[in-house]
């Protein structure tokens, strides 16, 4: 048994902390710990469930004192290596892994693994599905919302694991080695955890660090990454990157010059969505799958809510729901993978974003927007001269607004391009009202 007699800690108490603390017992360690520097009382009903199967606890202060002896420290990815609880367990000298490591070191098996700055959660699960419905064994993963080491504990008969990976998860990999990597795109992101954008890159990167010749590398034809890659390419772009192997052209997804896929019959909806699905396709031939096997798997997905998602037709408009878009590089790439001008809103919390960098974007694709939140009036200027724009209190009104504005066989699109904190606890109950102002206007 791989943890045989060791004496483990892990940090960080949420679903991949839970989930390592469990395999390395199953591993036969012969003591677990979970250590996390949050509330208590917050932590509480996770720390009665572990401790009722054997995992010794520390929570809050407590979670900085490390005990000694560690055979090996396993870091759950929402914990930065560089905060308290990981400096004082890294003083004792036992190993420190990454959850993501610690999962693959256990798991013995390929994996497909998918990250990008945007796009990569329905790439992930797209690629399972095609997989899946061609016959080849996999279950979505990872940053997906599964812990890895839930799938390895799980113990079913898999041919491969299809992992989305952050930047936090890749971090702190030693080994790992996955069999593809894709790389959907890269954007500035997460500066509230690194130094500068090129450490964010830096971590991202690491996905390709260990491939080998035997290996593929699934890359963005536009975003093809500067670093040393031993993997063969496999390239994609729907936005007209030479020489790709699989393009996008009069609705048509190309593998090498040959119609492969009609994207115009499937549900998804923008070219970066037809960039999602080549992703999987790539992935699936990689593994030896031919196009006839993934036609109608791709052409009856649905996108995960609140990405490019229909919710409705109203009048004879189209209201589609994207407030996933919480950057400005995926305001700017459901902007690129509208087929026909739309009415946008957008907006939200003032978190520094330029807005101007979008205003050419925004001049060739929108009629109007709408514009709400703490950023609303910063839209308005950036956007000026370009786009007519106005602003909205709330987000019911924005619906109304960009509703008389659209013309029937027009999209209303809601993008934000920012974060939803300052009216909403997050995109998922944003998206939602958005969802609920439609269905008030029908």
């Amino acid at each position: 048994m791989k943890d045989a007699g060791k004496k483990i800690a892990i940090l960080g108490a949420g679903a991949s902390g839970i989930a390592a603390a469990r395999l390395a017992l199953a591993g036969g360690a012969a003591w677990v710990g979970v250590f996390d520097s949050g509330d208590p009382a917050k932590l509480d009903a996770a720390g009665q469930t572990l401790r009722a199967e054997g995992v010794e606890t520390g929570f809050g202060e407590a979670a900085l004192r490390a005990p000694g002896g560690l055979d090996l420290v396993v870091v759950s990815p929402g914990i930065d290596t560089s905060w308290p609880i990981a400096r004082s367990f890294a003083v004792g000298g036992a190993p420190m892994l990454g959850e993501i490591e610690f999962a693959w070191e256990r798991w013995g098996g390929p994996v497909a693994a998918i990250t990008g700055t945007n796009g990569k959660t329905t790439t992930t699960e797209l690629t399972a599905a095609v997989l899946n419905g061609a016959g080849c064994r996999t279950v979505p993963a990872g940053n997906y919302g599964t812990a890895f080491s839930e799938v390895v504990l799980a113990g079913n008969p898999l041919d491969l694991v299809t992992l989305e990976l952050s930047s936090f998860q890749l971090e702190t990999i030693v080994d790992f080695r996955p069999e593809i990597a894709v790389w959907m795109n890269f954007a500035p992101d997460h500066l509230d955890r690194y130094p500068d954008v090129g450490a964010y890159l830096a971590a991202k990167l690491r996905i390709f660090e260990n491939q080998t010749p035997d290996d593929f590398a699934v890359l963005n034809a536009a975003e093809i990454p500067e670093a040393a890659l031993a993997a063969r390419p496999v390239t994609f772009s729907a936005f007209g990157a030479e020489g790709a192997d699989f393009a996008f052209e009069d609705g048509w997804i190309l593998h090498r010059s040959e119609r492969v896929l009609y994207f115009r019959e499937c549900r998804l909806r923008g070219r970066h969505n037809a960039e999602n699905a080549m992703a999987a396709m790539a992935v699936a031939r990689c593994r030896g799958i031919d196009f006839e096997a993934m036609r109608e798997t791709i052409r009856g997905y649905a996108a995960p809510p609140h990405r490019c998602q229909w919710v409705g037709e109203v009048g004879g408009v189209t209201f589609v729901n994207d407030s996933k878009a919480t950057n400005l590089h995926a305001l700017r790439s459901s902007l690129r993978g509208q087929e026909e001008p739309v009415v946008l809103i957008a907006g939200g919390k003032n978190k520094g974003l330029d807005f101007s960098e979008l205003k050419s974007l925004a001049a060739d694709t929108v009629t109007r927007a709408i514009a709400i939140g703490e950023i609303a009036e910063e839209i308005c200027r950036a956007w000026h001269g370009a786009v007519p724009c106005e602003t909205a209190a709330t987000l019911d009104e924005a619906v109304a607004k960009a509703a008389a504005a659209a013309a029937p066989g027009q999209t209303v699109l809601f993008s934000p391009g920012t974060s939803s904190f300052d009216m909403f606890g997050g995109y998922e109950e944003r998206g939602r009202r958005f969802a609920e102002a439609v269905a008030r206007l029908g």
